[in-house]
């Protein structure tokens, strides 16, 4: 039973490895292993870049204020000039020859066709569009730019936050890995004093061939629960290495710790609602929508534009000798029936707001009760810790009067190990409770977004 109660505390350690061998090679405390995490991680890694990536686009946004101005050319092969016969208009269409006139004839013996263009045509052109007023949508779809830009920066800090919980978990728990460690050899060390002394006592004719052969096997079983608790220390210990991206061995040198004295959690509570990340990124996301609604109603509002074109080339036909070099103008744009559902597109922007709204909510009321059992949690690990030492203390004793009593022949060996085994739970359940300690400790701080203010808790003042 006991054995069991060793391994279930235990147990979590052993899903903490990823790949990697264990040593003493490398010592690191907690806050330069944060560091590195900071520095190395590739999901951090990426949502920086992100964030960059969000920058550049809300940069970029600013430019939708300036006006349009792109160079132009072109090249038409038409099936025939484009001309004009005199002939075809009037007066001339209406005269008869007969009866022209003596003073016009030598006009209508002139030639009577112009030609206005060439059959290839090419032209090149600056064009310039200046949108001056389209009902908002400029200004919402910078400041959608802007609150994207604020949201990629929460989700940094929320990723954060959780890397810190990741490196808490695991960097503790490679040092509880190897207080288990260590509280096993002590118990083997004590059973291998005690199979000795049942050998000598057994060939004294003082105790049962029975006696001596039970001492033997929980020997036996202490050596393999030591390695068992070795295995699960390496496995550890190959977590941590992996988080802080290295092929070498790293040794925690942070040992774990309590503390006995915490903020009120009224302060955990206001500092969480007011800081953490994940309601800042659904704030975000509740002013894009309201931007969104700015720009589904301006589809309903005109657009003002100017608009102004200067002809670098137009070719040496008639039609482009006189055409004008530059056109300058003012334009309006205003739709009257619309194809795209812009009524319902308002409608559900505001049912996005709407839901946001509910959601954000939604996630203080989760947070609140986050942060009260978390904070329940680190008190509750602390009173387990600090119970515990009295009965520490009195499996200590039980051993010393049990390995007593078996020398004089009043005990029996399964006595002797029962009370090593005993001793060892206790000491192993309070360096569990030490290790839920502090992890609760670490969650509270990167809940409240002060994750550098960590180490006030182990460090001495």
């Amino acid at each position: 039973m006991i054995k069991r109660l060793i391994f279930k505390v235990c147990l979590p350690v052993v899903f903490f490895g990823l790949c990697g061998i264990a040593s003493a090679d490398q010592p690191i405390n907690f806050e330069q292993a944060w560091l590195v995490v900071l520095e190395k991680n590739d999901t951090l890694a990426a949502n920086k870049a992100n964030l960059m990536r969000t920058e550049a686009l809300r940069d970029a946004a600013k430019d939708l204020y300036l006006p349009k101005v792109e160079l132009s050319g072109s090249y038409i092969y038409m099936e025939d000039s484009v001309s004009l016969d005199l002939e075809d208009i009037e007066p001339f269409a209406s005269l008869d020859p007969k009866n022209v006139p003596p003073a016009l004839a030598p006009i209508l013996n002139a030639p009577k066709v112009t030609d206005f263009t060439d059959r290839d045509i090419a032209t090149s052109s600056i064009r310039a569009i200046w949108p001056l007023y389209i009902g908002g949508k400029r200004g919402a779809a910078i400041d959608i730019a802007r609150e994207q830009n604020i949201e990629a920066a929460k989700v940094l800090a929320m990723q954060q936050q959780a890397k810190f919980e990741d490196l808490a978990r695991i960097y503790f728990g490679v040092v509880l890995a190897a207080q288990v460690v260590e509280t096993f050899k002590e118990v083997e060390s004590g059973l291998a004093q005690h199979q000795y002394n049942a050998v000598k006592l057994e060939e004294q004719g003082q105790i049962a061939y029975v006696e001596r052969l039970q001492a033997d096997a929980s020997l036996d079983k202490a050596k393999v629960d030591t390695k068992k608790a070795q295995r699960s220390y390496e496995i550890a210990q190959l977590a941590l290495s992996e988080l802080l991206h290295t092929h070498k061995a790293v040794q925690p040198s942070t040992a774990l710790f309590t503390q006995a004295t915490l903020p009120k959690l009224d302060t955990y509570l206001s500092r969480t609602l007011n800081t953490f990340p994940g309601l800042g990124i659904l704030d975000s996301k509740s002013e894009q929508a309201k931007k969104l609604i700015t720009i589904a109603k301006s589809n309903y509002l005109p657009d003002v534009f100017m608009f102004g074109n200067y002809d670098l080339y137009q070719g040496n036909s008639l039609a482009e000798e006189i055409a004008p070099d530059w056109q300058l103008g003012i334009g309006v744009s205003v739709t009257i029936v619309d194809n795209t559902g812009r009524s319902g597109k308002v409608l559900a922007a505001h049912s996005t707001v709407e839901q946001i709204k509910h959601l954000r909510a939604q996630a203080e009321r989760d947070l609140s009760l986050l942060v009260e059992k978390t904070y329940r949690e680190a008190y509750q690990a602390l009173e387990e810790y600090q119970g515990l030492e009295s009965t520490l203390a009195l499996a200590k004793e039980n051993l010393r009067i049990r390995q007593k009593a078996f020398s004089q022949g009043f005990a029996t060996s399964l006595d002797v190990v029962d009370a090593q085994m005993y001793q060892a739970g206790v000491t192993t359940q309070r360096q569990s409770a030490a290790y839920h300690h502090v992890v609760a400790l670490a969650k509270l701080t990167a809940l409240t977004g002060e994750m550098n203010l960590f180490s006030k808790y182990y460090l001495p003042n």
